[in-house]
């Protein structure tokens, strides 16, 4: 198992992983259609969409949380 320190990363990891995929999915279907071969067209564009969306998602999300935080109340 990976330690807990680490959960921000592993986070990251998989939201940016499913975030692109779904992103570069809808984007390789409206461009192309679905003709032959889009799958491979598919994972052609999205593994380099990882690859930025990755530590852009890790350079985001304390940016994000404090945004959140500055536009919510503390409940009680």
């Amino acid at each position: 198992m990976i330690p807990a320190r680490y959960a921000h990363i592993v986070f990251g990891l998989l939201l940016s992983g499913m975030m692109s995929f779904i992103v570069s999915g809808i984007s390789t279907f409206l461009a192309i259609g679905m003709v032959s071969g889009f799958f491979s067209q598919w994972m052609g564009g999205w593994l380099p969409s990882w690859a930025v969306a990755f530590p852009v998602v890790l350079f985001v999300a304390p940016l994000a949380r404090r945004m959140v935080a500055a536009l919510t109340i503390k409940e009680e």
